[in-house]
């Protein structure tokens, strides 16, 4: 297999993962300076906290149940780079209504902000549900049969060092800075998405149905019939599930549980993200090209029990004096921090190993005219697992189970999930 990090210097590859690098960055940008300002700021009550991450989370999802389906069909009829382009000029309207949000949120008119934040969030859902399919869908068009895995390793990757930017940035920023920066960042993705290379159809033409619930159930009865697409597409969605609940969980245990500021709370996610794709890399190293879920049931086990070695971790902690958070500084001092965060980057790590062969199933167990739709009906699964996820914390939370104790869902969900990667495994045999 050609060096995959060789697809950076080539024009059928680098604006493509650009651009979604771009897009991934403002999208969490935005959505982390919206949650941690409504977790330190707004809110003073686990819960309440907890709900809202839920219902941000929630809104972000509601696109893929009800555009997915068409989304998919309209990146397997139309050209993709045109697509593209349409998606990324909407961001900028869509930066601009939520960048106003955070302003006034800030300012004090809290229910029109954040009414205005969540509205943001909703069509960033709308975003990244038509562009979702293309990155991608677009991959077989562009490289070689054996770049396929390298480049979706390498687009895993990007995401994730995007997010680890982006939350970073949010916790270190003011509302002001991140509302204009959103801004800028959609301005360049823009630019970025012109120069990606024409895609465009390559199977016959076909019509657009653009009724939501029919078109969906078509699209996945389509799809999942296919025995390692049907059990690739679930191992993937019992993956989302977990990391619903660990995205909705992170911020509030990080306040109420390790005590720690918001710049902590994105210290924490940034070292999931970066996890994620230092796994990414690592399994595309050990498969050497080959598509296979081999090494999914062992990673994503090792994934459940460090969840658990966290959730202890996380109990047993010192807390801060009451009254006080700790700062950067004071939690990277801290006696505890290091095995806290060690553990939490091998969660990360094991689930990048464990994710990132499924998705490469996705796009070469169809043919090219058939990729988009497959990429959709898997958004559709996932999405629905996601809501699912984040419910389940709203429930919990009104059961009063603390975060600590959420996180051993997740170790369950992932043996779930091993069971799942297993039968793939066997299937593809």
């Amino acid at each position: 297999m050609l060096n995959a990090l060789g697809l950076l210097k080539e024009r059928r590859f680098l604006p493509l993962f650009t651009t979604q690098f771009l897009g991934a960055f403002n999208d969490n940008l935005f959505k982390t300076s919206m949650v941690l300002f409504a977790t330190y700021q707004v809110f003073n009550n686990p819960a309440v906290e907890s709900n809202f991450n839920a219902l941000a989370t929630g809104l972000s999802l509601i696109p893929f149940f009800l555009l997915s389906a068409l989304s998919g069909q309209l990146a397997d009829t139309t050209d993709k780079a045109k697509i593209i382009r349409w998606v990324k000029t909407a961001e900028i309207g869509i930066m601009l209504f939520g960048g106003t949000g955070l302003m006034l949120a800030r300012a004090g008119y809290h229910s029109i902000g954040i009414g205005m934040m969540l509205g943001a969030v909703l069509f960033l859902g709308v975003h990244s549900t038509f562009f979702g399919p293309i990155k991608y869908a677009i991959l077989p068009q562009h490289l070689d049969e054996d770049e396929v895995l390298g480049g979706t390793g390498l687009v895993e990757a990007g995401t994730y060092l995007a997010i680890l930017l982006g939350t970073v940035i949010a916790g270190w920023i003011s509302v002001e800075g991140a509302s204009i920066l959103v801004l800028c960042v959609a301005g360049i993705g823009w630019i970025m998405g012109r120069l990606v290379l024409p895609a465009p159809r390559v199977g016959p033409e076909l019509a657009i149905n653009f009724n939501p619930v029919t078109s969906s159930w078509r699209l996945i009865s389509a799809t999942m019939h296919i025995r390692r697409l049907f059990l690739a597409i679930c191992a993937i969605s019992f993956f989302w599930t977990i990391g619903a609940v660990l995205i909705v969980v992170f911020p509030p245990l990080v306040k109420n549980v390790l005590t720690a500021d918001e710049r902590v709370a994105s210290l924490t996610i940034a070292i999931f993200s970066v996890g994620v794709a230092i796994g990414s890399v690592i399994i595309n190293s050990m498969l050497k090209g080959k598509i296979s879920a081999k090494y999914s049931p062992a990673s994503v086990i090792a994934m459940g029990i460090f969840v658990v070695a966290f959730s202890i971790e996380a109990r047993n902690f010192t807390p801060a004096p009451d009254g006080h958070l700790y700062s950067v500084m004071d939690f990277l001092t801290h006696p505890q921090s290091v095995l806290v965060m060690l553990t939490l980057m091998a969660i990360a790590i094991t689930g990048g190993m464990f994710v990132v062969p499924l998705y490469a199933f996705l796009t070469t167990t169809v043919t090219k005219d058939q990729t988009a739709r497959t990429v959709a009906a898997n958004n559709v699964v996932n999405s629905g697992a996601m809501v699912l996820g984040a419910l389940l914390v709203i429930v919990l939370a009104a059961l009063h189970v603390s975060n600590a104790d959420m996180l051993l869902a997740v170790a369950a969900m992932c043996l779930i999930a091993a069971w799942i990667a297993q039968k793939l495994h066997r299937a593809c045999d």
